[in-house]
Order: C-alpha cells, then structure tokens, then sequence
C-alpha cells in the first residue's frame, strides 16, 4: 500500500468536503487499496456528533458516499487499463444506520465493487466501529463526461 491515499495521489486539489485533500474544513477522507477492496480510517471530533458520543447521520452519509465514489474511481481507472481515475459522481446511494456510531475511537470504512458495466459501477460500503458493523451503503456511481461540470474536478 503506497502511503499516500487515493485521493492523494490522483486528486490532490480536490476540494470536496469528505474527501478532497485541498479543503482545510474537510473530512479529509483517506482511501486505500487493498486488494478487492478500498479501506480507509477515519477519527471522528466531538463536532462530528449528533449528540454526546454519537457520530452525526449526515457525516455517516458523507463518509460512505466519498468513500465508495473513490472506490467505484479505482475500480474504473482499472478496468480501462487507465494510469489515472475517471472522474465519477454520485448518482444514487442508500445508507442504512444499523446501530448509533461512537465517536470514541476511529472507525473503519470498506467498499468493494458489487456490479459493473461500462462507466458505472454498484459499490457496497460499510462502516464499522470497534469491529461492528454501524453503517451500510449501496450505491451507484458514474464517470462523467467532457461538459458535465465535475469532468476534470480532480
């Protein structure tokens, strides 16, 4: 595994909120490959919470959605034979909140590629905290094109 992270190593300017290196109020989100799947960890703060020691829904949301749109990036770029990702958006995901998420200690993010054809792919996600499972996500995510206003973002 490099040390540097997807996001580092293909997007470095990116700004998004949950996953781009260049904004310095993010999430900064950091992905890894390894093997079928993408990993990451990520520490929530106390200003991350919904209420005293529970991670709030919409960071949830953002953690799976930036995550899984990383690996569904991964995924394409090696499909095509491609030395650099695609730029891909969201185009629908589903979280599902199993149990409250702690924020006590760092939490573990893993995507693999469920389904995929051409320039999508289904990606599942979940999010795990002190090795159970909080949050799942099944999402889809689709590379864009040139005049689409995120071609290029990265």
């Amino acid at each position: 595994m490099s040390d540097k992270s997807l996001q580092e190593q293909y997007a470095p300017h990116n700004s998004c909120f949950g996953c781009g290196p260049a904004n310095e109020r993010g999430l900064h989100i950091r992905s890894f490959a390894k093997g079928d799947e993408v990993v990451a960890e990520w520490r929530p703060e106390p200003y991350h919470e919904a209420f005293p020691g529970v991670l709030n829904g919409g960071i949830i949301g953002t953690l799976l959605d930036c995550h899984s749109n990383w690996t569904a990036a991964w995924h394409l770029m090696n499909q095509a034979g491609a030395d650099s990702p695609p730029c891909t958006v969201t185009a629908d995901f589903h979280v599902k909140l199993k149990r409250p998420t702690p924020t006590d200690g760092p939490l573990t993010l893993v995507a693999r590629v469920a389904e995929s054809k051409g320039d999508r792919a289904v990606i599942d996600a979940e999010l795990r905290a002190k090795g159970e499972v909080c949050a799942t996500c099944r999402g889809t995510f689709v590379a864009v094109k040139p005049g689409h206003p995120a071609y290029h973002r990265w």
